[in-house]
């Protein structure tokens, strides 16, 4: 195995994937059958600018050649030898958000991540004006914020796109995004797979008299569905990646695409009546339709997949790093005790203690509001851990609130799905580090949603082995397979992970926290109103 993967690496024939996380840059190689052969990573986290979250260019260009530099090191240490060429590349990143650049590819301001909540007011006018949902943090609601804002920089825009748009940019010279990436800039039409021309029109039509000197499509990326040619490696894209000069430029590069798309591309849930789970830094579920809600929702977005099926998004800003926060307090306290620590047995245990609770905890309560929270109507976090005196305040019921707070929000937008809509779905993948303690993660969400939940092993892998499997898609699909079948005989081949199912007991308990929890919101908005 190994001599084979060195000699793939050998032959170019490898295929490279790196997807900008939250909080993780990671690379990964996969050989022709898919599997992964080498990794790197990166650590970074965004900072708090003028009140904005953001990445600096900077970071973005030093987290990027890091990661490629540990992936390096990676396939040096395994095999001996340097990445000359590869088959494909793909890049992948955190979805939405704002980049703007002007004629000089200058950035006209700080990149606006998906994290920032003050584009409500944009986001509201446009969801009136498209009679449909538009979430605060999509680039059109970024952008409309701008124009309402008066904002200098507008009127000097050249090119407007995400993270992964502007990284395949800057190593292609090609101005496009897939499908999916894009559905998070501005509405797509199912049918001709590109920015809905009525909404276009509409929004050209609103800030006409602002008198700028562009219009809207003039300034976004050309939209690429998976499969479709999207340029190649130029020699100074090479360089940027790969500051030691051994990768070799002309490498086709597949449509960049955010993170859902490759979420969903990771766990096999592109097939309509498929679905996923996304739960670490930030949680989204993702259910492929058959067709379009009978009305938008504004807890649900309708973004696609990377192939264009329609898609309702739930996305939530907070998910597991306020239940990360309490795992580390006991962390601490084994540490005053002198006892070695190893994070992966604190997750184990506390995780699987929660179990024993009760199933509607006891009557305790957690907000996980790192930040704001647009699906409960939040626009500012607090962390909160709420009880009586008479709840049952013990470790099992604690930890298994802080358990449900991490999906809670997820439910609640997904209750409208099943509930309201009656959609029907077939599977549900998790993904993500609330599932890497085996089964825990997996039955708090199959309760929070009543829905039996599967999650494969490889499902570790991750959004960059996503979007590698979309680099393999570009350049190995001979038999002009649909992203669906290429996955299900290429690189799945049956596999459908291990499945959990709802309990009962299981379902009502959470039912009944979560409406303890809605009753509750007023003291999260009370503590954010009095926050220092």
């Amino acid at each position: 195995m190994k001599s084979d993967a060195k000699s793939t690496i050998e032959a170019g024939k490898a295929i490279l994937g790196i997807e900008f996380g939250s909080t993780r840059i990671k690379a990964v190689l996969i050989d022709q059958e898919n599997h992964p052969i080498a990794q790197g990573s990166h650590s970074w986290e965004n900072q708090l600018v003028d009140g904005l979250w953001t990445y600096s260019v900077e970071a973005i260009w030093y987290g990027l050649q890091d990661c490629y530099a540990d992936l390096r090191s990676n396939v040096k240490d395994l095999y001996d030898i340097e990445i000359e060429s590869l088959a494909a590349i793909g890049v992948s990143a955190m979805m939405h958000g704002y980049m703007a650049f002007n004629e000089k590819e200058e950035i006209l301001v700080p990149f606006r991540t998906w994290r920032n909540t003050n584009t409500a007011q944009a986001a509201a006018a446009l969801s009136e004006l498209f009679i449909y949902n538009i979430p605060l943090r999509w680039s059109i609601s970024h952008l409309y914020q701008a124009i309402l804002d008066n904002e200098e920089h507008v009127k000097d825009i050249d090119y407007l796109t995400t993270l992964a748009g502007f990284i395949h940019w800057q190593i292609t010279g090609e101005k496009v995004l897939g499908i999916g990436d894009a559905s998070g800039m501005l509405p797509i039409d199912p049918t001709t797979k590109n920015y809905s021309a009525e909404m276009v029109g509409k929004f050209d039509q609103l800030i006409a008299p602002k008198g700028y000197n562009w219009k809207l499509l003039d300034i976004l990326p050309k939209v690429l569905p998976a499969g479709k040619n999207a340029g190649f490696l130029t020699p100074e894209g090479a360089k940027r990646l790969d500051v030691s000069g051994h990768l070799k430029a002309g490498i086709p590069v597949c449509p960049p695409e955010g993170d859902a798309g490759t979420g969903m591309v990771a766990t096999n849930a592109v097939k309509q009546r498929t679905g996923n789970v996304s739960a670490g830094t930030s949680s989204f579920s993702m259910i492929v339709l058959e067709k379009d809600l009978s009305k938008p929702y504004e807890m649900i977005d309708m973004v696609t997949t990377p192939d264009g099926s329609l898609v309702a998004m739930v996305h939530c800003n907070n998910c597991t790093s306020d239940l990360n926060a309490w795992i580390n307090l006991f962390k601490e306290y084994q540490e005053l005790l002198g006892i070695p620590v190893d994070m992966n047995e604190i997750y184990g245990k506390l995780y699987n203690h929660a179990l024993a609770g009760n199933a509607d905890c006891g009557g305790l309560i957690s907000y996980n509001y790192i930040s704001g929270e647009p699906v409960t109507g939040l626009a500012d976090g607090r962390p909160l851990f709420i009880r009586s005196a008479n709840d049952k305040f013990n470790l099992a019921n604690f930890m298994r609130a802080h358990l449900y707070a991490s999906v809670g929000v997820l439910k609640i937008g997904n209750d409208i799905l099943f509930n309201e809509e009656k959609i029907k779905v077939d599977r549900i993948t998790g993904h993500g580090g609330l599932f890497k303690t085996k089964g825990v993660g997996q039955r708090i969400l199959a309760a929070a949603i009543n829905s039996p939940i599967s999650v494969m092993e490889t499902a570790g892998e991750g959004g960059a082995w996503g979007i590698a499997l979309l680099g393999s898609y570009l350049v190995n699909n001979d038999k002009q397979q649909s992203l669906a079948d290429f996955l299900d005989d290429h690189v799945f081949v049956g596999d459908v992970g291990i499945e959990v199912s709802p309990t009962a007991e299981d379902v009502a308990g959470f039912n009944t926290y979560i409406e303890n929890y809605k009753a509750g919101l007023p003291i999260e908005e009370a503590a954010i109103q009095f926050k220092r």
